[in-house]
């Protein structure tokens, strides 16, 4: 059984490694592409959208095809969802103050942190409901589930114990890496601090509650909305 946890484990980290090795590779390229209006607007979105599939779906979805696991056994269920949410949208209370001190916070809109939201809401119907509908499940409802999975799998092999949690502390760290909060200046610092408390906090109110509606929110109502 654990060897199966650890080859899930594995999986799902190849899976995001690889993908945003690419990423790091071709991400200028990407980005400029994405950027050019000469081209259309599918065309520019679909790099964008298989990178971070692979970085934050493809992995978990492939671990739980293997198994036949199903997401209500990750916490996608409705009992205690209140709590779920009301707890993870209190441990992004820093994200939300560091944004404030630093100047950063901006009107609040779910994923306009994608460079190519407001292109696609611009587009002509019904590619602006499909596509806006795409970036809530990949950069929402996906990478929630990514640090939900992630966490489930590490605390299998590791227990929790009291506020010490393996898993909570693998998908913080993850978190601040893959963003590149990696500095000694003060707002970096900042940054990296308050995406600690958001992480280790969220997984840590969805191993209390069994709920993991507000680890899946907070990526629709704070991270790439402010």
């Amino acid at each position: 059984m654990e060897t199966n946890i650890r080859k899930d484990i594995f999986l799902i980290l190849t899976v995001s490694i690889v993908s945003a090795v690419l990423y790091i590779v071709f991400g200028d390229l990407i980005m400029d592409y994405g950027r050019n209006g000469e081209y259309p607007l599918f065309l520019r979105f679909l790099p964008v959208l298989l990178i971070q599939f692979g970085m934050s779906c493809l992995g978990v979805l492939i671990v739980l095809a293997k198994n036949k696991e199903k997401f209500c056994e990750h916490g996608l269920i409705r009992k205690n969802a209140l709590l779920s949410v009301a707890g993870c949208l209190l441990s992004a209370v820093p994200t939300v103050l560091v944004l404030w001190l630093t100047d950063d916070i901006h009107t609040f809109f779910p994923f306009q942190g994608m460079f190519l939201t407001k292109d696609i809401l611009a587009a002509p119907f019904p590619m602006n409901v499909f596509g806006y509908l795409l970036i809530a499940v990949v950069w929402g409802f996906g990478e929630g589930l990514f640090y939900v999975i992630l966490s489930d799998k590490i605390n299998c092999i590791k227990k929790p114990r009291g506020i010490l949690n393996t898993g909570a502390l693998a998908c913080a760290v993850i978190s601040i890496l893959i963003h590149g909060m990696i500095g000694f200046d003060g707002k970096t610092i900042l940054e990296a601090a308050a995406t600690f408390i958001l992480m280790y906090g969220s997984v840590l109110i969805y191993n209390r509650t069994e709920n993991a509606w507000g680890n899946i929110l907070i990526f629709f109502v704070i991270w790439n909305a402010w």
